[in-house]
């Protein structure tokens, strides 16, 4: 396990260069291994509601030494039709008042780059989402930043400039935050959500497979504590493959804009991959715009939960 940045500016991306440093501890490349604690706590309730947990699943990047649920109640698992995500429904009452649902996870995770994909499934990602629509900005937009490029590859480097170049990462404000691709392009600003949402409808507009992810960045500067807040990328399907992006991430450390087109460190943690996320029993709040945080509805309302990630990094397993 390797912790390095790019040296790379913006201008090498356009030739695909990168060159590795060590300037920063931003990013592990090859492999990880950590243990991550999703911890929640049940408000004080007076009346019997329900609470959906989102629960990671493993891929050929990211699988599981140990999955364990801790739960102060009788739980079952759902799935999503249309990504395949897994959600813990449970109910809760005032008997579960203060207790602690915990899911824990012993990871090994692996540096991303680009992956065979199957074309026809690929193409379940052009479809619209709520806030992700197929409309005729995006096709102008995206048209006049890829004139000249030959092909998905090329068009969606150019596209991965443009939303590099056009957004700024800035949490001011309202609106920022729910991927709302159209807000995204008329304010040029927001964070990551607001990036890959932008990125994926000017990619769709261009009949270019898109999809996003959610979940965590693992600090690579430190070895245990609490994960702050969620991140999410994206992957675009172009000759066969799914290629993996980081614009947001990108637009901070513009040393690795570079290797962020087509690479995801492994200290990552994926929870969901999708928007529009249908889950049954249903929430009266209607389908997850993405799947990151448990949500709690009593009689219909949301109640506010704590929640907490945690993480502690853990020696590589010994090769045999």
């Amino acid at each position: 396990m390797k912790n390095k940045t790019t040296s790379g500016l913006l201008a090498a991306l356009a030739m695909g260069a990168v060159a590795l440093s060590a300037a920063e501890k931003t990013i592990v490349l090859g492999s990880d291994r950590f243990e991550v604690t999703h911890r929640v706590t049940v408000p004080a309730l007076e009346q019997a509601g329900t609470l959906w947990l989102p629960l990671a699943g493993t891929d050929a990047f990211q699988s599981f030494e140990s999955k364990l649920i801790t739960a102060p109640a009788p739980w079952r698992q759902a799935r999503d039709a249309a990504h395949g995500n897994d959600v813990l429904v449970m109910g809760a009452g005032p008997s579960q008042s203060g207790k602690v649902l915990e899911a824990r996870y012993v990871v090994q995770r692996r540096e991303k780059s680009a992956h065979a994909g199957d074309a026809t499934l690929a193409r379940r990602h052009l479809s619209p989402e709520r806030l992700v629509p197929r409309d005729e900005t995006f096709v102008t937009l995206a048209r006049e930043s890829t004139r000249g490029a030959q092909d998905d590859l090329a068009r969606a480097r150019a596209l991965y400039r443009h939303v590099l170049e056009k957004m700024r990462y800035d949490k001011s404000g309202v609106g920022w935050g729910r991927g709302d691709a159209l807000f995204a392009s008329r304010v040029c600003a927001g964070n990551c959500t607001d990036f890959h949402a932008y990125f994926i409808a000017l990619c769709r507009a261009l009949d270019i497979p898109a999809r996003f992810a959610i979940g965590l960045t693992i600090p690579a500067d430190r070895d245990e504590g609490v994960v702050q807040g969620y991140h999410c990328w994206a992957e675009f399907f172009a000759d066969g493959k799914w290629v993996p992006v980081d614009i947001s991430e990108a637009a901070k450390h513009p040393e690795l804009a570079a290797y962020y087109f087509g690479h995801h460190p492994a200290n990552r943690f994926e929870i969901s991959l999708g928007r529009d996320i249908e889950i049954q029993p249903a929430p009266a709040a209607g389908p997850f715009n993405f799947l990151f945080a448990p949500l709690l509805e009593v009689e219909g309302k949301s109640v506010p939960v704590q929640a907490e990630f945690h993480f502690r990094r853990l020696k590589a397993v010994a090769s045999k």
